[in-house]
């Protein structure tokens, strides 16, 4: 049986995010009771999945198309009663309904958006630009936004309700939720009236539209919502009048949007002859961060300051949603890799290319055409080393002043140190090897560390040596050799503080891995091998070298072919925790909220998208799994490892949410806490249900 606690953790509204609907009814010009059944219908399917709001068309209760009949008393009185049924209709229902209606005030007729919930009007947005030109001549039936002589209205019995282009509503106990209603041609015009909402405050902006259709339009609309969300770092709603407008000479394809700061939630099926309903769980969270962190928002907002001082906020409380509800926005199961193909290959071309040009800048400007560098027969060093490759083409050097060197210690198991001699042979560059565990033996004997004298003690100064010892020499190395020293450590191993730090795989003259996770470097391999950017012989090994387990191969094995040490067991499965690190690092989020997003992303291994991932490897994760390697995240990240970020070599930064070093992206005292993310930790349950 599910606690009222575990309830209320299982529920998106618990976690800054609020579940949205845009709704496209069937209508019939004219036909006011047609057209407020529909909606009256639409609006108890949305309370239903839990939606907090509902958006509808331009002048859904009358249709858009009436031209000259929107002076028709009949029409005009039949809005009124319609908005009256809507209103009896609605009041048990926990969803705020925004409905487009004509409405007559103080002689004129205004095209409006009437914003409700639970049987109240909780104000009425104005259209602000009406459109009189080609097919549109809104300027014969209505008046703007400007030319309305009153601030408030009472209309269905309900006295002084806010009347306006400038109107913001707030919702009290959902923290980050203003929203704003603009109309159809508002967000068409040089600068729409949500810019200055959104930075009066709105985080949520809905655009109830008619917009008929004409050939090419659908992708100008997309662009128009999903750079208007940008812009204004804010969600983006837009309703098209679908189904039974009038089509004398106008068609119409019924479409629905929701973006969210530039990126699509969820899109309607166009030309669909039956009405539509369509959701977003919106991410408020997220929008007060990019906010936050985009320091110019705030400044422009306060170049525009007199303006947003004319808005008015209308502030209501709504009634908690308390119940079981999982979010059914689909999250990325590796945020740093796009699932569609195409876009993933298209990441992966221009991840890979930062890195080679990074280095190719980096060797031009020193002067330097030689680099050295490591080759376990790993992922990390395999990247490196196909970019230190690709760089030398560019530069129109050979492959031969890539100076690698693969340097067995006490634990490199037969495989990976076959395919680093196989991988280094058939890239061309100049293969070498170094026993290291002679010069490690020396160093053992000379601190007195007890392996030097037979004993079989495995400790952290044992694994450090042999670190640090291959670091050493490839720095003498790249001494003579005349080379800059190429690192291969990851984003993730930054993150997690899985490095040795200093002389250590911490340490190079420039790192082109720094802020590549290791679950982008899995999928860039993939890509590389794939490409026709080496030969056949080198994709084959890059191929083998991804289906070996990840380990820093410093403790002997009793199999030769398998390692002792794994890497996932002791920091976590690098899946989850790349997962972890992209929204705590690139949005700040809660620990609790992290959790419950990874748990709606990965409880399920059948569902949702597998970027090129097998099926034999496609993991899922439990509650309680989830709070423990994040937990361990939490520890490793706030706590231990940040003296090792604070000082690492210089490497591109690759992602927009890819970079822990303090020059480009991420800065924090070394010396932290970690307290206040592992109380919050606490709170996720231990059991799924």
């Amino acid at each position: 049986m599910e606690s009222s606690e575990e309830r209320q953790y299982f529920n998106l509204y618990n976690h800054g995010f609020i579940r949205v609907a845009v709704c496209i009814p069937e209508l019939k010009v004219a036909d006011v009771p047609f057209n407020v059944a529909s909606t009256i219908k639409l609006v108890r399917q949305a309370s239903a999945n839990n939606a907090i709001l509902a958006l509808f068309p331009e002048l859904g209760i009358s249709a858009y198309s009436n031209e000259d009949l929107f002076h028709q008393d009949a029409l005009l009185k039949s809005v009124m009663d319609g908005l009256k049924e809507i209103l009896d209709a609605t009041r048990e229902l926990n969803t705020i309904l925004v409905i487009g209606a004509p409405l007559r005030v103080d002689f004129r007729l205004f095209n409006c958006g009437v914003v409700l919930y639970r049987g109240r009007i909780l104000g009425i947005a104005v259209k602000s630009y009406l459109p009189n030109y080609r097919e549109f001549y809104e300027g014969r039936q209505f008046s703007p936004a400007e030319s309305a002589r009153s601030k408030f209205i009472d209309i269905c019995g309900q006295e002084d309700v806010p009347f306006g282009a400038d109107v913001l509503f707030n919702v009290k106990n959902i923290n980050n939720f203003t929203f704003f209603v603009e109309v159809c041609e508002d967000v068409w015009v040089p600068i729409p009236p949500s810019s200055y909402a959104a930075m009066a405050g709105a985080t949520v902006i809905g655009n109830l539209s008619a917009s008929n259709i004409t050939v090419g339009k659908s992708d100008y609309r997309q662009s128009l919502a999903a750079n208007q969300s940008a812009r204004c770092i804010s969600a983006y709603l837009y309703a098209a009048a679908g189904p039974g407008e009038s089509t004398t000479d106008l068609a119409w394809d019924g479409h629905a949007m929701i973006y969210e700061n530039g990126n699509l939630l969820a899109e309607s099926e166009r030309f669909s002859w039956q009405s539509q309903l369509i959701y977003g769980d919106v991410d408020l969270d997220r929008l007060a961060q990019d906010r936050m962190r985009m320091n110019s928002f705030g400044q422009n907002a306060g170049t525009h300051r007199e303006q947003l001082e004319r808005f008015r906020k209308v502030s209501f409380n709504i009634i908690p949603i308390e119940k079981r509800i999982l979010l059914d926005r689909e999250y990325p199961r590796f945020p740093y890799i796009p699932a569609d193909p195409g876009k993933r290959d298209q990441r992966c071309y221009e991840a890979y290319n930062i890195q080679v040009h990074g280095l190719a800048q980096r060797l031009k400007s020193s002067e330097i055409e030689n680099v050295v560098i490591g080759v376990s027969g790993g992922l990390d060093s395999t990247h490196a080393l196909i970019v230190a490759a690709r760089t030398m083409d560019l530069l129109g050097l050979p492959r031969s002043n890539v100076k690698a060197y693969t340097m067995p210690g006490f634990a490199t198991s037969e495989k990976t140190y076959t395919n680093a001699l196989k991988l280094m042979r058939a890239i061309g560059v100049e293969a070498n090897e170094i026993d290291i565990k002679p010069s490690c033996m020396q160093m053992l004997r000379d601190v007195g560390h007890p392996f030097a004298e037979g004993k079989k003690l495995y400790d952290i100064t044992f694994e450090n040596i042999q670190a640090g010892d291959r670091t050493s020499h490839l720095f003498r190395v790249a001494n003579m050799k005349k080379a800059l020293v190429v690192g291969t450590g990851d984003l993730s191993e930054l993150a997690l503080g899985w490095c040795t730090y200093g002389v250590g795989d911490h340490m190079s003259h420039y790192s082109v891995n720094a802020s590549v996770p290791k679950t982008f470097i899995q999928h860039l391999i993939r890509w590389v091998a794939h490409s026709s950017l080496f030969e056949k012989e080198t994709s084959e090994v890059l191929l083998d070298i991804l289906e070996t387990e990840i380990s820093p191969e410093l403790i002997p094995g009793t199999d030769g072919d398998q390692p002792a040490q794994k890497t996932e067991s002791v920091i976590g499965p690098y899946d989850l925790q790349d997962f972890n690190n992209f929204f705590i690092t690139r949005f700040g989020y809660l620990p609790t909220k992290v959790a419950f997003m990874a748990y709606c992303t990965w409880r399920d291994k059948t569902k949702g998208q597998w970027p090129d991932v097998p099926k034999k490897k496609r993991n899922q994760y439990t509650i309680a799994e989830i709070k423990r390697w994040l937990t361990i995240y939490l520890h490793r990240f706030f706590k231990l490892s940040q003296y090792k970020r604070s000082c690492i070599p210089n490497g591109p930064k690759v992602g927009s949410g890819g970079s822990l070093s303090p020059r480009g992206d991420y800065r924090a005292p070394s010396d932290s806490e970690a307290t206040v993310w592992l109380e919050n930790a606490k709170y996720i349950p231990e059991k799924d249900n």
